[in-house]
């Protein structure tokens, strides 16, 4: 389990859904496998559907996962490289109103998110267990690698809890 003091509160529920007995990597492999055998057989009617007013559509789920684990693997590089710079925040609804998601091809949302934590997972295999210790700070909030490849994981995972509850019943 990672301490605590390693994040802010807001990643708690991320980090505490995984499971803490296996490596980093084993969860975000075996999240992106279960989000994968979810998503690749959903009708293309659902592809554009959004549950509810204002809400994304599954496309802008998948693309809205890929900004944040490419903001979150610099994070992590970053701070594994001893870089102290604070890095800024991002934000996630404009990411999504300028990323053209509905315009894409669902499944090369979908491949492009498979590649993507292919390299995720090779970027946090480079790691040392002293890289997996060191802690920066990005939007404001100090954070170590490793509680950043568990948010990783744990993100995707609530948005799939979301996709099966809400867009997919």
């Amino acid at each position: 389990m990672i301490p605590t003091t390693e994040y802010v509160p807001y990643f708690s529920s991320f980090i505490e859904s995984l499971d803490a007995d296996v490596s980093i990597v084993s969860n975000l492999e075996t999240v992106q496998n279960d989000f994968e055998n979810v998503l690749k057989n959903i009708s293309s009617k659902k592809e554009n559907y959004a549950y509810a007013e204002g809400k994304w559509t599954i496309k802008e789920l998948i693309q809205h996962l890929i900004d944040s684990e490419r903001v979150f693997c610099y994070r992590a590089l970053c701070f594994a490289r001893n870089d102290k710079t604070d890095l800024p925040g991002f934000d996630q609804d404009l990411f999504v109103k300028n990323s053209v998601a509905q315009k894409r091809d669902y499944n090369e949302l979908l491949n492009e998110m498979n590649l993507l934590r292919k390299g995720t997972i090779q970027l946090f295999n480079s790691f040392t267990e002293e890289d997996m210790l060191k802690i920066g700070k990005g939007s404001g909030n100090k954070i170590s690698v490793r509680a950043l490849g568990m948010v990783i994981a744990g993100h995707q995972k609530h948005h799939l809890k979301v996709i099966e509850e809400r867009y997919l019943q």
